[in-house]
């Protein structure tokens, strides 16, 4: 397997003491100084599809280096500790668009822009069997795939624990969380254009200052709603 020779000291300086570390991706042109974002990769183009699969390849990798991760997409903002709500005994945990009610459901409507991977043996094979399966899904992008092998019967097979994360916790625009003494996270999904996604972004940040600006009586017996999406809607 090729790795570039600094990935495994990178790791090592930025991983907590159990070997995790929390990655995200961004394009360079992104993170310029009054960017425009006319440098977006658009959804479904071949350069968005080649990215997210690159994305794929790099995690595996990271997996393979004995490193477990917290994925998480510049367009999720992390509100609480996440860390308190994922599960103890799966080795891979994914947010939804929606949710269920059941994180054992495979029908669940996973998206990948944030995931918590332990590495082992299971997952190290998962996160390569996940990458081949675009030679079957040759215009499908890496959620749609996850999608078509969720429910694969080698998964069964490996023993791999997947489990589904409740959107109580993990929302997003798609579905909310609508409590916000629970939520950890909120995640600009169901929403195109980057532009769309800041603009609400900090409507979010927004709501949420508001909400932890209120004194302890006057939060338990508040009954805050998010005023989001509006660009996105």
């Amino acid at each position: 397997e090729y790795y570039d020779p600094n990935l495994k000291s990178v790791l090592k300086q930025a991983s907590m003491k159990d070997k995790t570390v929390i990655i995200t991706t961004l394009n360079d042109a992104w993170a310029e100084p009054g960017d425009n974002f006319t440098n977006e990769a658009f959804f479904m183009t071949p350069t968005y599809l080649h990215m997210m699969w690159r994305r794929i390849e790099f995690l595996g990798a990271v997996l393979h280096l004995g490193y477990s991760f917290v994925f998480t997409d510049t367009d999720i903002m992390w509100l609480r500790d996440p860390f308190k709500q994922f599960y103890k005994d799966a080795d891979f945990q994914i947010a939804c668009d929606y949710f269920n009610g059941n994180s054992y459901d495979l029908h669940n409507f996973p998206n990948g822009g944030f995931t918590y991977v332990k590495s082992n043996a299971r997952t190290i094979w998962f996160y390569k069997f996940w990458y081949n399966s675009r030679e079957s899904y040759p215009t499908l992008h890496d959620q749609d795939v996850l999608n078509k092998i969720k429910m694969h019967p080698l998964i069964t097979t490996k023993k791999l624990k997947i489990r589904f994360l409740s959107t109580s916790y993990f929302g997003g625009f798609c579905q909310s969380s609508k409590d916000f003494a629970k939520v950890a996270t909120m995640h600009a999904n169901c929403c195109v254009g980057l532009e769309n996604k800041v603009n609400d972004l900090k409507i979010v940040l927004k709501d949420w200052k508001k909400y932890m600006a209120l004194n302890d009586h006057k939060r338990k017996n508040s009954h805050p709603s998010w005023s989001v999406p509006k660009s996105c809607r």
